[in-house]
């Protein structure tokens, strides 16, 4: 040290004692970001009734869950189910299946159920991801610990990790991102062993951990990642050419590490049974308005429900939002720190993805403007062809998080070198925050959800469910969002087998192509007609035949119905198929044992 500096972790006399230590305050930061996260799902603790607002992804993730623990304490094939779509069965490597947070959640969603297994998976997505983001800053990029937890707070509770928390635990689970671009941009010490071969090793066995959680973030990651590096080549070549060979040389390390593991999963997911090709819809409509970047999302104190319906696909892809206030104090600290290599890699990578994020044709103001968007550029790119436009503005997530965490610690280190700092300070802090409080967060919004009639819940079809056969629940979906067979699946643990649900599977037997559930079976199309508009169909002798061979391929032993809107004329029209059915506690149950 020179003369007339002390250390940092040096105290006064008249401070020992008296200051919080440091794992003090870092637990205080952590504690707000678990507080904040508790409070946003608050609309569903205690509400079993209550879904996130996009409820047929939230059934389809509690399904996943339950499938996870079930698999964990009975011994299951964790890449496969007949639980749903039976007899079929579903490919779950090639689905959304989140087993990286169902494996761990398995003691929770066994001892409380799918539903608060769910909530403590969001709560660990959005508190997780922010803190470390946090732990990142503080330990690499920022000297102060205030700097470090706005940016976390960034990064874990911007509008767009907040859409897809209520829905997409696969795209909100963020956590790993932090930790992966820690070990691939490490600073070199150097030793070949701690420069390359530690850090590939942890590398590889983060990439195995992300890949079960969810392949697309790890693919954006890549492409976040490349681009990054790219830019910073560009603006430091000098540092680019000494520290490239470490860095490949990690990423052969972790490349190698995670090729053990993930080889069967990967050969399971596109060779296995019920694998698919393609996606099942169009992902390049899901692009993100111009204006969408300035507007404000519902799920913040300044939102509402028009204006966001116009700028993005739907709910769950309200990605950008950031608001012109954030915004300007982007362009502002981009110019103010231009000279560092970070903040100018950091700006090129947040610009390409915010411009792919506006998908092939540019939209203004909900109207398509005829210019074309720049991601048509790589539209055709494998992986990016199947890739959802409007996710691409996640990215410029943490790019604005780094770059609010960075201005903040410049300011601290220029007060502190000089006097008159303090204004500066306060001026500094107030333009943050004033950028930052119009998207502070809301409780993520609830929906009301038909109860699993008691007669499942209970337990009392088992008496009537031999081996081998399945539960009908009526309408037997096969690709609708809100799939209510699953939610009784989840909330039972996959305690009975079920034709249906809600999953991306083939189009057919030969027939490869993606497609939503199942491929639908006359039955099934008659019944959701009858849900849906409530009008009940005069039904022929070719009807009921119809009836007994769709029941026969699920392998019925009964159908279930339970609360529906259109409930009696469902139950009418199912009498009309079936014969009388008999009520019981929650609904009614058709008896179909003596069909199959």
């Amino acid at each position: 040290m020179t003369a007339g500096t002390t250390s940092p972790n040096t105290s006064s006399p008249a401070t020992v004692g008296t200051s919080r230590p440091a794992w003090l305050r870092d637990a205080l930061v952590v504690a707000g970001y678990l507080g904040l996260a508790v409070v946003v799902t608050s609309g569903q603790w205690g509400r079993p009734w209550r879904l996130f607002h996009q409820a047929g992804d939230q059934i389809l993730f509690e399904w996943m869950l339950a499938h996870a623990a079930r698999a964990v304490a009975e011994g299951e094939n964790p890449l496969f189910s007949t639980g749903m779509n039976a007899p079929d069965g579903v490919n779950l490597m090639a689905n959304t299946s989140v087993l990286g947070l169902g494996v761990p959640l398995t003691p929770v969603t066994l001892l409380f159920g799918s539903q608060v297994a769910f909530c403590v998976a969001v709560v660990c997505c959005l508190a997780g991801t922010a803190v470390a983001w946090y732990v990142l800053l503080r330990r690499r990029l920022v000297s102060t610990r205030a700097a470090a937890a706005v940016g976390g707070l960034v990064c874990g509770f911007a509008p767009g990790m907040m859409a897809q928390a209520g829905a997409h635990l696969h795209i909100a689970a963020q956590f790993l991102v932090p930790a992966i671009l820690a070990l691939v941009f490490r600073p070199a010490s150097g030793g070949a062993r701690r420069d390359v071969w530690r850090p590939g090793v942890g590398l590889g066995l983060l990439l195995v951990w992300q890949v079960f959680i969810g392949e697309e973030v790890l693919v954006f990651l890549v492409l976040a990642a490349g681009v990054f590096a790219l830019a910073y080549a560009l603006a430091d070549r000098v540092a680019a050419r000494r520290l490239a060979p470490v860095l490949f040389g990690r990423l052969a390390v972790a490349a190698g590490v995670a090729a053990v593991p993930l080889a069967y999963p990967l050969w399971f997911q596109f060779h296995g049974p019920q694998r698919y090709s393609g996606m099942a819809f169009a992902t390049q409509g899901f692009q993100l308005d111009v204006a969408s970047f300035t507007a404000s999302a519902r799920q913040t104190v300044l939102g509402d429900d028009w204006l966001p319906g116009l700028l993005s696909p739907n709910p769950t892809e309200e990605n950008s939002f950031f608001g012109p206030g954030l915004l300007v104090l982007a362009v502002v600290i981009v110019i103010w720190l231009w000279r560092r290599a970070l903040v100018r890699a950091l700006a090129g990578c947040g610009v390409v993805f915010a411009l792919l994020s506006l998908g092939t044709q540019l939209r203004l103001n909900g109207n398509a403007t005829g210019i074309p968007g720049p991601y048509r550029l790589v539209a055709k790119l494998p992986l990016l062809d199947l890739a959802v436009p409007a996710r691409f503005a996640l990215v410029c997530v943490p790019v604005l998080g780094v770059l609010v965490a960075l201005s903040l610690d410049r300011v601290r280190a220029a007060s502190r070198a000089s006097a008159p700092g303090l204004p500066v300070r306060l001026l500094w802090a107030g333009a943050v925050a004033a950028a930052l409080l119009p998207l502070v967060p809301t409780p993520i919004r609830v929906v009301p959800v038909a109860p699993v009639p008691a007669f499942v819940a209970d337990g009392d079809w088992r008496p009537l469910v031999p081996p081998g056969r399945t539960v009908v629940a009526v309408p037997p979906v096969t690709g609708a969002g809100r799939s209510p067979v699953m939610l009784w699946s989840a909330r039972t643990g996959l305690a009975f087998p079920a034709p249906g649900g809600y999953f991306i599977g083939p189009s057919g037997p030969d027939d490869p192509a993606a497609r939503w559930g199942a491929p639908d079976r006359p039955t099934s199309v008659l019944l959701r007609r009858v849900v849906e508009t409530g009008a009940v169909p005069l039904l022929t002798d070719a009807d009921r035949r119809q009836a007994m061979a769709d029941l026969r391929h699920w392998r019925a032993a009964v159908v279930v119905l339970g609360q529906l809107e259109h409930g009696d004329p469902v139950r009418r029209t199912i009498d009309d198929l079936l014969g009388p059915g008999r009520p019981v506690d929650g609904g009614w149950v058709w008896d179909v044992r003596d069909r199959g």
